[in-house]
């Protein structure tokens, strides 16, 4: 299967990247979304020179980010003087080179869908999202072509150990920038580079967006076993294994084997399940407390997208007959099929097998 195919046939990976795309670097950018990861985005692309307009669904929302700050999301950071925000969506994004979208995932087409057809003729799509939609199985990269009307070479996907408190605090971190078009990787990442916050280029978009959408889940799992009280061997188990199943399934829809040991791989697997600021880890660590699915997402902070892009990341395996056993066990957990302690016991009693990924052949 060409790497285009992991949304089924027509997917907008399919087309070629349009000849506007080495046209200079715009003037602004918009971003769609103004949680934590949108709001450090802004942060870091008004640092690096690109003046930015935050689209804000509440209106105390602009106004806090207009007087410099966003205390509900980035709480404790001041914003530099080139981010500015609107509740007009439209006015946001007019005339704006690059359009960053920071949406949970399975909320983007439905918010963004009314920009259809009206981004600038050389405007570049970028994805902050991480998941798979639900029900079609397409990546964000996808569902904001389709939803924007844009051919699949004008969007390009960020991901990587991204951390949106410690980038905000303006501590260093490297992350990837991935597009089709490699002049549009560098184009994006020219925008967004500053002293502390280093892109590397990438054309294997859909690799590095399955290692953003399945190191949630996986983080979900070391957080379960956290809270049931298990420690280090435990933790690393779960995280080099997860690994193993994020590449099982990204070869079998072929992505680049490189990209699973690299920023958007490892580095945002690691990152993600290991700190205290991730919320999926939060989230199934509250699930391992024995807290149901809707008790953790009450006491977890902001949206863990894992526990919405679990079922959709496995329908995908199976629809490709990728096997991911973690992953199965984090959706019987999180559709209340089956306790953290059952799951467990079940892993632990599968067969003994050889180490390796063993991916499934392309389809």
């Amino acid at each position: 299967m060409a790497p285009g195919a992991a949304g089924g046939a027509g997917a907008p990976d399919d087309v070629a990247a349009p000849a506007v795309l080495s046209a200079p670097a715009p003037e602004r950018a918009a971003v769609i979304g103004s949680g934590a990861w949108g709001t450090t985005f802004a942060s870091v692309l008004a640092q690096a020179g690109t003046p930015t307009t935050i689209w804000a669904r509440r209106q105390e929302i602009a106004a806090d980010i207009n007087a410099g700050a966003n205390e509900r999301y980035v709480p404790g950071h001041r914003l530099p003087p080139g981010v500015r925000a609107t509740t007009d969506m439209s006015a946001a994004v007019e005339g704006a080179g690059l359009v960053v979208v920071a949406l949970p995932s399975q909320q983007a087409r439905a918010i963004i869908s009314p920009l259809a057809g009206a981004l600038a003729d050389q405007a570049v799509a970028v994805s902050l999202m991480k998941g798979v939609e639900l029900g079609t199985g397409l990546r964000m990269s996808q569902v904001l072509a389709q939803a924007l009307g844009l051919e699949a070479g004008r969007v390009a996907v960020v991901s990587g150990p991204n951390l949106a408190d410690e980038i905000a605090a303006g501590q260093p971190t490297a992350t990837v920038i991935a597009a089709q078009d490699p002049r549009v990787a560098a184009r994006v990442a020219s925008l967004c580079a500053t002293g502390s916050f280093r892109p590397y280029t990438n054309t294997d978009v859909l690799g590095v967006e399955l290692c953003g959408a399945v190191k949630n889940v996986i983080a979900l799992a070391v957080g379960a076993a956290s809270g049931q009280g298990l420690g280090d061997n435990s933790r690393a188990t779960i995280i080099t294994r997860g690994l193993v199943e994020i590449t099982r399934l990204g070869m079998a829809l072929g992505a680049q084997p490189e990209t699973f040991a690299g920023l958007a791989g490892m580095g945002d697997l690691v990152a993600t399940c290991s700190s205290p600021l991730s919320r999926n880890l939060a989230f199934g660590r509250h699930l391992g407390q024995g807290m149901s699915p809707q008790q953790a997402a009450d006491a977890s902070r902001g949206v863990a997208e894992g526990a919405k892009s679990a079922r959709a990341v496995l329908d995908l395996a199976t629809a490709h007959g990728v096997e991911m056993p973690i992953t199965a066990g984090v959706v019987a957990v999180v559709e209340g099929a089956a306790s953290v302690a059952e799951v467990t016991d079940a892993l632990l009693a599968r067969p003994r097998k050889a180490e390796g990924v063993h991916a499934a052949p392309q389809q």
